[in-house]
Protein backbone atom coordinates (compact mmCIF):
# COMPACT_ATOMS: atom_id res chain seq x y z
CA UNK A 1 0.00 0.00 0.00
CA UNK A 2 2.89 2.36 0.83
CA UNK A 3 4.39 1.81 -2.62
CA UNK A 4 1.01 2.56 -4.20
CA UNK A 5 0.69 5.82 -2.25
CA UNK A 6 4.18 6.98 -3.25
CA UNK A 7 3.33 6.40 -6.89
CA UNK A 8 0.15 8.47 -6.63
CA UNK A 9 2.13 11.36 -5.06
CA UNK A 10 4.77 11.52 -7.80
CA UNK A 11 4.02 15.07 -8.92
CA UNK A 12 4.93 16.36 -12.39
CA UNK A 13 6.65 14.03 -14.85
CA UNK A 14 8.65 14.89 -17.98
CA UNK A 15 9.31 12.56 -20.91
CA UNK A 16 12.15 12.39 -23.43
CA UNK A 17 12.43 10.95 -26.92
CA UNK A 18 16.02 9.75 -27.39
CA UNK A 19 16.45 8.93 -31.08
CA UNK A 20 19.97 7.54 -31.49
CA UNK A 21 21.89 5.96 -34.36
CA UNK A 22 21.22 2.37 -33.32
CA UNK A 23 18.00 2.66 -31.28
CA UNK A 24 15.08 4.83 -30.23
CA UNK A 25 14.04 5.21 -26.60
CA UNK A 26 11.23 6.94 -24.77
CA UNK A 27 11.85 7.64 -21.08
CA UNK A 28 9.79 9.24 -18.32
CA UNK A 29 11.40 11.07 -15.37
CA UNK A 30 10.16 12.53 -12.09
CA UNK A 31 10.74 16.30 -12.47
CA UNK A 32 11.49 16.76 -8.76
CA UNK A 33 13.93 13.88 -8.19
CA UNK A 34 15.22 13.12 -11.75
CA UNK A 35 14.32 9.46 -11.07
CA UNK A 36 13.73 7.34 -14.17
CA UNK A 37 10.26 5.77 -13.83
CA UNK A 38 9.88 3.79 -17.03
CA UNK A 39 11.19 3.48 -20.57
CA UNK A 40 10.99 1.43 -23.75
CA UNK A 41 13.61 0.87 -26.46
CA UNK A 42 13.41 -0.25 -30.10
CA UNK A 43 16.43 -1.02 -32.30
CA UNK A 44 16.80 0.84 -35.62
CA UNK A 45 17.90 -0.94 -38.79
CA UNK A 46 20.80 0.53 -40.72
CA UNK A 47 21.31 -0.18 -44.41
CA UNK A 48 24.61 -0.07 -46.27
CA UNK A 49 23.64 0.17 -49.99
CA UNK A 50 27.27 0.69 -51.08
CA UNK A 51 30.65 0.68 -49.41
CA UNK A 52 30.86 3.66 -47.05
CA UNK A 53 27.12 4.47 -47.36
CA UNK A 54 24.96 4.39 -44.21
CA UNK A 55 21.20 5.01 -44.36
CA UNK A 56 18.11 4.68 -42.16
CA UNK A 57 14.42 4.70 -43.05
CA UNK A 58 12.71 7.95 -41.88
CA UNK A 59 9.35 6.13 -41.58
CA UNK A 60 10.92 3.47 -39.37
CA UNK A 61 12.51 6.16 -37.19
CA UNK A 62 9.11 7.88 -36.73
CA UNK A 63 7.27 4.60 -36.16
CA UNK A 64 9.83 3.56 -33.53
CA UNK A 65 9.11 6.80 -31.62
CA UNK A 66 5.34 6.10 -31.58
CA UNK A 67 5.95 2.49 -30.54
CA UNK A 68 8.25 3.50 -27.67
CA UNK A 69 5.72 6.09 -26.48
CA UNK A 70 2.81 3.65 -26.50
CA UNK A 71 4.75 0.87 -24.74
CA UNK A 72 6.08 3.25 -22.07
CA UNK A 73 2.59 4.62 -21.39
CA UNK A 74 1.33 1.03 -21.01
CA UNK A 75 4.13 0.27 -18.52
CA UNK A 76 3.33 3.42 -16.52
CA UNK A 77 -0.36 2.49 -16.40
CA UNK A 78 0.60 -0.96 -15.05
CA UNK A 79 2.61 0.85 -12.33
CA UNK A 80 -0.50 2.90 -11.42
CA UNK A 81 1.18 6.07 -12.68
CA UNK A 82 -1.24 8.58 -14.17
CA UNK A 83 0.16 9.55 -17.60
CA UNK A 84 -1.72 12.86 -17.42
CA UNK A 85 1.09 13.87 -15.01
CA UNK A 86 3.45 14.04 -18.01
CA UNK A 87 3.70 17.80 -18.51
CA UNK A 88 6.25 18.06 -21.35
CA UNK A 89 8.32 16.10 -23.84
CA UNK A 90 11.94 16.73 -24.82
CA UNK A 91 13.64 15.51 -27.99
CA UNK A 92 17.26 14.46 -28.30
CA UNK A 93 18.72 12.94 -31.43
CA UNK A 94 21.63 11.63 -33.46
CA UNK A 95 23.11 14.80 -34.93
CA UNK A 96 24.08 15.64 -38.54
CA UNK A 97 21.93 12.80 -40.00
CA UNK A 98 20.17 14.43 -42.96
CA UNK A 99 16.60 14.17 -44.27
CA UNK A 100 14.56 15.89 -46.98
CA UNK A 101 10.78 15.49 -47.18
CA UNK A 102 7.80 16.80 -49.14
CA UNK A 103 5.76 19.22 -47.05
CA UNK A 104 2.59 18.53 -49.12
CA UNK A 105 2.61 14.71 -48.94
CA UNK A 106 4.50 14.42 -45.64
CA UNK A 107 6.70 11.71 -47.21
CA UNK A 108 10.49 11.55 -46.97
CA UNK A 109 12.05 11.83 -50.45
CA UNK A 110 15.03 9.59 -49.67
CA UNK A 111 16.40 7.59 -46.76
CA UNK A 112 18.07 9.50 -43.93
CA UNK A 113 21.81 9.80 -44.69
CA UNK A 114 23.47 8.94 -41.38
CA UNK A 115 26.27 11.09 -39.90
CA UNK A 116 28.80 8.24 -40.41
CA UNK A 117 28.16 8.10 -44.16
CA UNK A 118 31.16 8.60 -46.47
CA UNK A 119 29.53 9.06 -49.91
CA UNK A 120 30.36 12.79 -49.93
CA UNK A 121 34.14 12.26 -49.67
CA UNK A 122 34.83 13.34 -53.27
CA UNK A 123 32.55 16.40 -52.77
CA UNK A 124 34.50 17.33 -49.65
CA UNK A 125 37.84 16.99 -51.42
CA UNK A 126 36.54 19.10 -54.31
CA UNK A 127 35.41 21.83 -51.86
CA UNK A 128 38.74 21.76 -50.00
CA UNK A 129 40.68 21.98 -53.31
CA UNK A 130 38.70 25.15 -54.15
CA UNK A 131 39.72 26.90 -50.90
CA UNK A 132 42.81 29.13 -50.62
CA UNK A 133 45.74 26.89 -49.63
CA UNK A 134 43.49 23.77 -49.81
CA UNK A 135 42.45 24.51 -46.23
CA UNK A 136 39.81 22.23 -44.65
CA UNK A 137 39.29 24.89 -41.92
CA UNK A 138 38.27 27.54 -44.48
CA UNK A 139 34.77 27.93 -42.93
CA UNK A 140 35.78 27.32 -39.33
CA UNK A 141 35.71 31.02 -38.32
CA UNK A 142 31.92 30.97 -38.85
CA UNK A 143 30.97 27.33 -38.25
CA UNK A 144 33.55 26.06 -35.74
CA UNK A 145 33.85 22.99 -38.02
CA UNK A 146 36.23 21.64 -40.68
CA UNK A 147 34.85 20.81 -44.14
CA UNK A 148 34.09 17.12 -43.64
CA UNK A 149 31.76 14.29 -44.70
CA UNK A 150 30.47 14.34 -41.09
CA UNK A 151 28.26 17.42 -41.33
CA UNK A 152 24.84 17.95 -42.90
CA UNK A 153 25.51 20.53 -45.65
CA UNK A 154 27.49 18.14 -47.88
CA UNK A 155 24.89 15.37 -47.38
CA UNK A 156 22.11 17.80 -48.37
CA UNK A 157 24.14 18.90 -51.39
CA UNK A 158 24.51 15.23 -52.42
CA UNK A 159 20.74 14.68 -52.13
CA UNK A 160 20.03 17.75 -54.29
CA UNK A 161 22.57 16.63 -56.91
CA UNK A 162 21.78 12.92 -57.04
CA UNK A 163 18.13 12.34 -56.12
CA UNK A 164 15.67 13.58 -58.77
CA UNK A 165 12.74 13.72 -56.33
CA UNK A 166 14.73 16.00 -54.01
CA UNK A 167 15.90 18.29 -56.84
CA UNK A 168 12.31 18.59 -58.15
CA UNK A 169 10.85 19.25 -54.68
CA UNK A 170 13.44 22.02 -54.13
CA UNK A 171 12.55 23.61 -57.49
CA UNK A 172 8.79 23.45 -56.77
CA UNK A 173 9.31 24.76 -53.20
CA UNK A 174 7.85 21.62 -51.59
CA UNK A 175 11.12 20.43 -50.00
CA UNK A 176 11.89 20.64 -46.31
CA UNK A 177 15.34 19.87 -44.94
CA UNK A 178 16.01 18.81 -41.41
CA UNK A 179 18.11 16.76 -39.06
CA UNK A 180 16.30 14.00 -37.11
CA UNK A 181 14.97 16.44 -34.48
CA UNK A 182 13.28 18.56 -37.18
CA UNK A 183 11.71 15.52 -38.86
CA UNK A 184 10.32 14.22 -35.55
CA UNK A 185 9.01 17.56 -34.28
CA UNK A 186 7.38 18.34 -37.66
CA UNK A 187 5.68 14.91 -37.78
CA UNK A 188 4.64 14.85 -34.10
CA UNK A 189 3.14 18.37 -34.23
CA UNK A 190 0.91 17.62 -37.23
CA UNK A 191 3.14 16.95 -40.24
CA UNK A 192 1.54 18.15 -43.47
CA UNK A 193 -1.39 19.48 -41.39
CA UNK A 194 0.42 22.36 -39.71
CA UNK A 195 3.54 20.64 -38.36
CA UNK A 196 6.21 22.93 -36.88
CA UNK A 197 9.40 23.06 -38.98
CA UNK A 198 12.12 23.95 -36.50
CA UNK A 199 15.46 22.91 -35.03
CA UNK A 200 17.48 24.08 -32.06
CA UNK A 201 20.83 25.89 -31.96
CA UNK A 202 22.79 22.74 -31.02
CA UNK A 203 21.57 20.72 -34.02
CA UNK A 204 21.84 23.72 -36.36
CA UNK A 205 25.47 24.20 -35.32
CA UNK A 206 26.31 20.79 -36.86
CA UNK A 207 25.18 21.57 -40.40
CA UNK A 208 28.02 23.87 -41.68
CA UNK A 209 25.24 26.32 -42.70
CA UNK A 210 24.90 27.96 -39.27
CA UNK A 211 26.89 30.91 -37.95
CA UNK A 212 27.78 30.10 -34.33
CA UNK A 213 28.32 33.82 -33.55
CA UNK A 214 25.04 35.24 -34.92
CA UNK A 215 23.16 32.03 -33.95
CA UNK A 216 21.33 31.88 -37.26
CA UNK A 217 21.62 30.46 -40.77
CA UNK A 218 24.37 32.26 -42.65
CA UNK A 219 23.52 33.50 -46.19
CA UNK A 220 27.18 33.28 -47.30
CA UNK A 221 27.50 29.67 -46.10
CA UNK A 222 24.24 28.73 -47.83
CA UNK A 223 25.55 30.37 -51.01
CA UNK A 224 28.87 28.50 -50.67
CA UNK A 225 27.03 25.15 -50.68
CA UNK A 226 24.34 26.48 -53.08
CA UNK A 227 21.49 25.60 -50.71
CA UNK A 228 18.25 27.68 -50.78
CA UNK A 229 17.51 29.09 -47.34
CA UNK A 230 13.74 28.58 -47.63
CA UNK A 231 14.12 24.79 -47.16
CA UNK A 232 15.84 25.23 -43.77
CA UNK A 233 13.96 24.91 -40.46
CA UNK A 234 13.52 27.88 -38.13
CA UNK A 235 16.24 27.95 -35.46
CA UNK A 236 14.93 28.05 -31.88
CA UNK A 237 16.47 27.79 -28.42
CA UNK A 238 16.92 24.38 -26.76
CA UNK A 239 14.19 25.03 -24.18
CA UNK A 240 10.87 26.54 -25.27
CA UNK A 241 7.46 25.27 -26.39
CA UNK A 242 7.73 24.43 -30.11
CA UNK A 243 4.27 22.89 -30.50
CA UNK A 244 1.85 20.30 -29.12
CA UNK A 245 1.67 16.55 -29.75
CA UNK A 246 -1.12 15.96 -32.26
CA UNK A 247 -1.72 12.21 -31.90
CA UNK A 248 -1.07 9.12 -29.81
CA UNK A 249 -1.42 8.56 -26.07
CA UNK A 250 0.23 11.92 -25.26
CA UNK A 251 -1.81 14.12 -27.62
CA UNK A 252 -1.94 17.76 -26.43
CA UNK A 253 1.32 17.65 -24.43
CA UNK A 254 3.90 20.32 -25.37
CA UNK A 255 7.22 19.43 -27.01
CA UNK A 256 9.41 21.95 -25.23
CA UNK A 257 13.01 20.73 -25.24
CA UNK A 258 15.38 19.94 -28.11
CA UNK A 259 19.10 19.17 -27.94
CA UNK A 260 21.50 17.19 -30.12
CA UNK A 261 22.42 14.04 -28.21
CA UNK A 262 25.89 15.17 -27.09
CA UNK A 263 24.61 18.53 -25.86
CA UNK A 264 21.80 16.73 -24.04
CA UNK A 265 24.35 14.49 -22.28
CA UNK A 266 26.33 17.60 -21.22
CA UNK A 267 23.14 19.03 -19.67
CA UNK A 268 22.18 15.64 -18.16
CA UNK A 269 25.65 15.40 -16.56
CA UNK A 270 24.97 18.92 -15.21
CA UNK A 271 28.15 20.36 -16.76
CA UNK A 272 26.87 23.93 -16.48
CA UNK A 273 30.17 25.41 -15.29
CA UNK A 274 32.98 26.47 -17.61
CA UNK A 275 35.64 23.74 -17.69
CA UNK A 276 33.30 20.84 -16.86
CA UNK A 277 33.38 17.96 -19.36
CA UNK A 278 31.77 14.61 -20.18
CA UNK A 279 32.47 11.73 -22.57
CA UNK A 280 29.60 9.73 -24.10
CA UNK A 281 30.22 6.20 -25.38
CA UNK A 282 27.58 5.39 -27.98
CA UNK A 283 27.88 4.41 -31.65
CA UNK A 284 30.69 6.97 -31.67
CA UNK A 285 32.49 8.64 -28.78
CA UNK A 286 32.04 12.32 -27.97
CA UNK A 287 33.96 14.38 -25.44
CA UNK A 288 32.51 17.85 -24.75
CA UNK A 289 33.96 20.54 -22.51
CA UNK A 290 31.90 23.57 -21.52
CA UNK A 291 33.76 26.75 -22.56
CA UNK A 292 31.14 29.25 -21.34
CA UNK A 293 29.54 32.16 -23.19
CA UNK A 294 32.28 32.57 -25.82
CA UNK A 295 33.19 30.12 -28.59
CA UNK A 296 36.79 28.90 -28.29
CA UNK A 297 38.52 27.90 -31.54
CA UNK A 298 40.65 24.77 -31.29
CA UNK A 299 44.27 24.62 -32.46
CA UNK A 300 44.36 20.83 -32.08
CA UNK A 301 41.65 19.35 -34.29
CA UNK A 302 38.61 19.77 -32.04
CA UNK A 303 35.24 21.23 -33.03
CA UNK A 304 33.67 24.39 -31.64
CA UNK A 305 29.97 23.81 -31.13
CA UNK A 306 26.92 25.29 -29.39
CA UNK A 307 26.46 23.39 -26.11
CA UNK A 308 22.95 24.67 -25.29
CA UNK A 309 20.71 27.73 -25.08
CA UNK A 310 18.22 27.02 -22.33
CA UNK A 311 15.54 29.58 -23.15
CA UNK A 312 14.67 32.19 -25.77
CA UNK A 313 16.15 35.02 -23.72
CA UNK A 314 19.02 33.02 -22.23
CA UNK A 315 22.58 33.27 -23.56
CA UNK A 316 24.06 30.49 -25.68
CA UNK A 317 26.75 28.36 -24.07
CA UNK A 318 29.56 26.84 -26.18
CA UNK A 319 31.71 23.73 -26.01
CA UNK A 320 34.86 22.24 -27.47
CA UNK A 321 34.15 18.78 -28.84
CA UNK A 322 36.29 15.79 -29.73
CA UNK A 323 34.33 13.42 -32.00
CA UNK A 324 35.27 9.78 -32.59
CA UNK A 325 33.27 8.02 -35.33
CA UNK A 326 33.55 4.40 -34.17
CA UNK A 327 33.13 3.31 -30.53
CA UNK A 328 30.06 1.11 -29.89
CA UNK A 329 29.91 0.57 -33.65
CA UNK A 330 33.01 -1.62 -33.36
CA UNK A 331 31.05 -4.00 -31.10
CA UNK A 332 28.27 -4.19 -33.68
CA UNK A 333 30.90 -4.89 -36.38
CA UNK A 334 32.47 -7.73 -34.36
CA UNK A 335 28.98 -9.17 -33.83
CA UNK A 336 27.33 -8.67 -37.24
CA UNK A 337 30.29 -8.75 -39.65
CA UNK A 338 32.79 -11.13 -38.03
CA UNK A 339 30.38 -13.16 -35.88
CA UNK A 340 32.93 -13.57 -33.06
CA UNK A 341 30.29 -12.58 -30.49
CA UNK A 342 26.52 -13.13 -30.39
CA UNK A 343 25.68 -10.31 -27.95
CA UNK A 344 27.40 -7.09 -26.86
CA UNK A 345 27.83 -8.38 -23.29
CA UNK A 346 29.95 -11.28 -24.59
CA UNK A 347 32.68 -8.84 -25.64
CA UNK A 348 33.56 -7.99 -22.04
CA UNK A 349 33.80 -11.68 -21.05
CA UNK A 350 35.90 -12.51 -24.11
CA UNK A 351 38.33 -9.61 -23.50
CA UNK A 352 38.51 -10.30 -19.74
CA UNK A 353 39.43 -13.94 -20.39
CA UNK A 354 42.87 -12.82 -21.68
CA UNK A 355 43.29 -9.41 -19.98
CA UNK A 356 45.59 -8.18 -22.76
CA UNK A 357 45.64 -7.62 -26.53
CA UNK A 358 49.02 -9.39 -26.66
CA UNK A 359 50.47 -6.61 -28.83
CA UNK A 360 47.49 -6.51 -31.20
CA UNK A 361 46.22 -3.01 -32.12
CA UNK A 362 42.92 -2.27 -33.83
CA UNK A 363 42.28 1.13 -35.47
CA UNK A 364 38.55 1.04 -36.42
CA UNK A 365 38.71 3.84 -39.01
CA UNK A 366 35.67 2.47 -40.89
CA UNK A 367 34.54 6.03 -41.72
CA UNK A 368 37.97 7.60 -41.88
CA UNK A 369 39.34 9.26 -38.75
CA UNK A 370 37.50 12.11 -37.01
CA UNK A 371 39.10 14.22 -34.24
CA UNK A 372 41.88 15.15 -33.95
CA UNK A 373 42.97 14.06 -37.48
CA UNK A 374 39.94 14.71 -39.77
CA UNK A 375 41.39 12.27 -42.28
CA UNK A 376 38.66 10.74 -44.49
CA UNK A 377 41.17 8.61 -46.44
CA UNK A 378 42.11 6.52 -43.37
CA UNK A 379 40.70 3.00 -43.14
CA UNK A 380 40.47 0.40 -40.39
CA UNK A 381 43.46 -1.83 -39.71
CA UNK A 382 44.39 -4.59 -37.26
CA UNK A 383 48.15 -4.91 -36.75
CA UNK A 384 50.65 -6.63 -34.46
CA UNK A 385 49.12 -10.04 -35.22
CA UNK A 386 51.06 -13.23 -34.44
CA UNK A 387 50.14 -16.93 -34.61
CA UNK A 388 49.26 -16.64 -30.92
CA UNK A 389 46.59 -13.94 -31.52
CA UNK A 390 43.00 -15.16 -31.12
CA UNK A 391 39.51 -13.64 -31.01
CA UNK A 392 39.85 -12.79 -27.29
CA UNK A 393 42.91 -10.62 -28.01
CA UNK A 394 40.98 -8.94 -30.83
CA UNK A 395 38.07 -8.26 -28.45
CA UNK A 396 40.49 -6.68 -25.96
CA UNK A 397 42.11 -4.62 -28.74
CA UNK A 398 38.65 -3.36 -29.79
CA UNK A 399 37.94 -2.09 -26.26
CA UNK A 400 41.41 -0.54 -26.04
CA UNK A 401 40.77 1.23 -29.36
CA UNK A 402 37.80 3.10 -27.83
CA UNK A 403 40.02 4.14 -24.90
CA UNK A 404 42.98 5.19 -27.04
CA UNK A 405 40.74 7.33 -29.25
CA UNK A 406 39.35 9.01 -26.13
CA UNK A 407 42.93 9.62 -24.94
CA UNK A 408 43.73 11.37 -28.24
CA UNK A 409 40.81 13.78 -27.97
CA UNK A 410 41.41 14.36 -24.24
CA UNK A 411 45.06 15.26 -24.97
CA UNK A 412 43.90 17.73 -27.66
CA UNK A 413 41.36 19.24 -25.25
CA UNK A 414 43.95 19.65 -22.49
CA UNK A 415 46.29 21.38 -24.97
CA UNK A 416 43.54 23.74 -26.14
CA UNK A 417 42.35 24.68 -22.65
CA UNK A 418 45.72 24.65 -20.89
CA UNK A 419 43.99 23.14 -17.85
CA UNK A 420 44.18 19.31 -17.78
CA UNK A 421 41.06 17.44 -16.68
CA UNK A 422 41.62 15.74 -13.34
CA UNK A 423 38.80 13.21 -13.85
CA UNK A 424 36.48 12.22 -16.69
CA UNK A 425 32.68 12.06 -16.34
CA UNK A 426 31.26 9.37 -18.61
CA UNK A 427 27.89 8.11 -19.85
CA UNK A 428 26.31 6.14 -22.71
CA UNK A 429 25.53 2.50 -23.43
CA UNK A 430 29.13 1.23 -23.41
CA UNK A 431 29.73 2.43 -19.83
CA UNK A 432 27.97 -0.71 -18.57
CA UNK A 433 31.16 -2.53 -19.66
CA UNK A 434 33.22 -2.39 -16.45
CA UNK A 435 36.38 -3.64 -18.15
CA UNK A 436 36.14 -0.78 -20.65
CA UNK A 437 35.77 1.76 -17.82
CA UNK A 438 38.83 0.36 -15.99
CA UNK A 439 40.84 0.32 -19.23
CA UNK A 440 39.82 3.94 -19.84
CA UNK A 441 41.10 5.02 -16.40
CA UNK A 442 44.35 3.10 -17.00
CA UNK A 443 44.96 4.63 -20.43
CA UNK A 444 44.08 8.20 -19.35
CA UNK A 445 45.91 7.92 -16.01
CA UNK A 446 43.01 9.80 -14.35
CA UNK A 447 39.85 8.54 -12.56
CA UNK A 448 36.72 7.82 -14.63
CA UNK A 449 33.39 8.70 -12.97
CA UNK A 450 30.22 6.95 -14.09
CA UNK A 451 26.75 8.02 -12.83
CA UNK A 452 24.57 5.22 -11.44
CA UNK A 453 21.74 6.37 -13.77
CA UNK A 454 23.30 6.00 -17.24
CA UNK A 455 20.50 7.69 -19.26
CA UNK A 456 22.00 11.17 -19.03
CA UNK A 457 21.27 12.04 -22.69
CA UNK A 458 17.52 11.55 -22.22
CA UNK A 459 17.71 13.24 -18.81
CA UNK A 460 19.24 16.35 -20.43
CA UNK A 461 16.38 16.57 -22.96
CA UNK A 462 13.82 16.10 -20.16
CA UNK A 463 15.49 18.85 -18.08
CA UNK A 464 15.36 21.29 -21.03
CA UNK A 465 11.68 20.43 -21.68
CA UNK A 466 10.65 20.66 -18.03
CA UNK A 467 12.44 23.99 -17.51
CA UNK A 468 10.86 25.68 -20.56
CA UNK A 469 8.82 28.86 -20.09
CA UNK A 470 5.16 27.85 -19.92
CA UNK A 471 6.03 24.43 -18.45
CA UNK A 472 8.39 25.30 -15.56
CA UNK A 473 8.21 22.01 -13.65
CA UNK A 474 11.98 21.42 -13.55
CA UNK A 475 14.35 23.86 -11.86
CA UNK A 476 17.86 24.19 -13.30
CA UNK A 477 19.16 26.30 -10.38
CA UNK A 478 22.32 24.61 -9.03
CA UNK A 479 20.85 24.32 -5.51
CA UNK A 480 17.76 22.49 -6.87
CA UNK A 481 19.61 19.93 -9.00
CA UNK A 482 19.49 16.39 -7.67
CA UNK A 483 22.67 14.91 -6.23
CA UNK A 484 23.89 12.22 -8.61
CA UNK A 485 25.33 8.99 -7.19
CA UNK A 486 28.27 7.64 -9.15
CA UNK A 487 31.00 5.01 -9.30
CA UNK A 488 34.68 5.89 -9.68
CA UNK A 489 37.29 3.82 -11.56
CA UNK A 490 40.87 4.63 -10.47
CA UNK A 491 43.93 3.94 -12.69
CA UNK A 492 45.53 0.60 -11.77
CA UNK A 493 48.61 0.42 -14.02
CA UNK A 494 51.77 2.51 -13.89
CA UNK A 495 51.94 5.52 -16.25
CA UNK A 496 55.01 4.11 -18.08
CA UNK A 497 53.06 1.06 -19.29
CA UNK A 498 50.14 3.29 -20.27
CA UNK A 499 52.45 5.56 -22.30
CA UNK A 500 54.11 2.58 -24.03
CA UNK A 501 50.75 1.18 -25.15
CA UNK A 502 49.57 4.62 -26.28
CA UNK A 503 52.75 5.17 -28.34
CA UNK A 504 52.13 1.81 -30.05
CA UNK A 505 48.55 2.88 -30.80
CA UNK A 506 49.80 6.14 -32.40
CA UNK A 507 52.11 4.06 -34.58
CA UNK A 508 49.13 1.93 -35.70
CA UNK A 509 47.12 5.09 -36.51
CA UNK A 510 49.88 6.26 -38.87
CA UNK A 511 49.64 2.91 -40.69
CA UNK A 512 45.89 3.52 -41.23
CA UNK A 513 46.39 6.95 -42.83
CA UNK A 514 46.03 7.83 -46.55
CA UNK A 515 44.72 4.39 -47.40
CA UNK A 516 41.88 5.14 -49.79
CA UNK A 517 41.83 7.18 -52.99
CA UNK A 518 38.51 8.86 -53.76
CA UNK A 519 38.52 9.10 -57.54
CA UNK A 520 37.22 5.71 -58.75
CA UNK A 521 38.79 4.22 -61.88
CA UNK A 522 36.07 2.92 -64.18
CA UNK A 523 36.52 -0.29 -66.16
CA UNK A 524 34.51 1.14 -69.06
CA UNK A 525 31.19 -0.37 -67.99
CA UNK A 526 30.60 2.27 -65.35
CA UNK A 527 31.81 -0.15 -62.67
CA UNK A 528 34.59 0.77 -60.28
CA UNK A 529 37.83 -1.11 -60.68
CA UNK A 530 39.51 -2.83 -57.74
CA UNK A 531 42.57 -0.75 -58.65
CA UNK A 532 40.80 2.42 -57.41
CA UNK A 533 42.36 1.54 -54.06
CA UNK A 534 46.05 2.21 -54.66
CA UNK A 535 47.39 -0.11 -51.90
CA UNK A 536 45.04 -2.89 -53.02
CA UNK A 537 46.20 -2.36 -56.61
CA UNK A 538 49.85 -2.66 -55.58
CA UNK A 539 49.06 -5.76 -53.57
CA UNK A 540 47.26 -7.48 -56.46
CA UNK A 541 49.89 -6.49 -59.02
CA UNK A 542 52.65 -7.68 -56.68
CA UNK A 543 50.86 -10.98 -56.11
CA UNK A 544 50.39 -11.49 -59.87
CA UNK A 545 54.09 -10.81 -60.54
CA UNK A 546 55.09 -13.26 -57.80
CA UNK A 547 52.82 -15.93 -59.28
CA UNK A 548 54.22 -15.37 -62.79
CA UNK A 549 57.75 -15.48 -61.36
CA UNK A 550 57.03 -18.70 -59.46
CA UNK A 551 55.55 -20.30 -62.59
CA UNK A 552 58.58 -19.23 -64.60
CA UNK A 553 61.03 -20.67 -62.05
CA UNK A 554 59.02 -23.90 -61.81
CA UNK A 555 59.16 -24.25 -65.61
CA UNK A 556 62.96 -23.97 -65.60
CA UNK A 557 63.68 -26.62 -62.97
Amino acid sequence: MAAFSSRVMLGPLVAAIDQGTSSTRFLVFNAKTAELLSHHQVEINQSFPKEGWVEEDPKEILQSVYECMERTCEKLTQLNVDISNIKAIGVTNQRETTLVWDKETGEALYNAIVWLDLRTQSTVERLINKTPGRNKNHLKHKTGLPISTYFSAVKLRWLMDNVDEVAEAVLTRRAMFGTVDSWLIWCLTGGKSGGVHCTDVTNASRTMLFNIHTLDWDPELCKYFDIPMEILPKVRSSSEIYGLMKSGCLSGIPISGCLGDQSAALVGQMCFQEGQAKNTYGTGCFLLRNTGAKPVMSEHGLLTTVAYKLGRDKPACYALEGSVAIAGAVVRWLKDNLGIIQTSTELEKLAASVGTSYGCYFVPAFSGLYAPYWEPSARGIICGLTQFTNKSHLAFAALEAVCFQTREILDAMNQDSGIPLTQLQVDGGMTSNRLLMQLQADILCIPVVKPSMPETTALGAAMAAGAAEGVSVWSLHPEDLSEVTSEKFEPQINPEESEFRYARWKKAVQRAMNWETTEPISNGNGETSIFSSVPLGFYILGSMLMLIGAKYIAGHK
